[in-house]
């Protein structure tokens, strides 16, 4: 799935500097201290939320990844971010979100086992 390019314009302008982009979801993520903050796809946003029911209130709706619901994260439809004004009312909380989330820490690989049969002294 495609993703709106003028929409995407609008919110790189709002999100901090530093703030890495990657394409996942068919769509453009912005990344923010390791995490997705928000994600472009179709014709609307992809939103961290840290209080559902208050973004449901606003215009969000559930995001479903097939039967799944997925949670921390809702949609907001192209129609609820008309203005710049809206648009950054969902950008900054979702921004700040992400920024308050602990960074991910990269798990340390681990050593490759030895196949079976194989002698310990070569």
């Amino acid at each position: 799935m495609a993703y709106d390019e003028q929409l995407a314009a609008r919110v790189r302008e709002l999100v901090p500097p530093g703030t890495a982009e990657t394409r996942m979801f068919g769509g453009l993520a912005f990344m923010v201290n390791t995490h997705m903050a928000l994600s472009l796809s179709g014709d609307g946003l992809l939103v961290r939320v840290d209080d559902p029911e208050a973004a449901a209130a606003r215009g969000a709706e559930e995001m479903r990844m097939g039967e799944r619901v997925m949670t921390g994260f809702m949609r907001v439809p192209a129609a609820a971010l008309a203005t710049d004004d809206a648009l950054a009312g969902w950008v900054g909380p979702a921004v700040a979100e992400a920024q308050a989330t602990p960074p991910k820490v990269r798990k340390t690989p681990k050593t490759p086992r030895r196949p079976k049969g194989s002698d310990k002294n070569g």
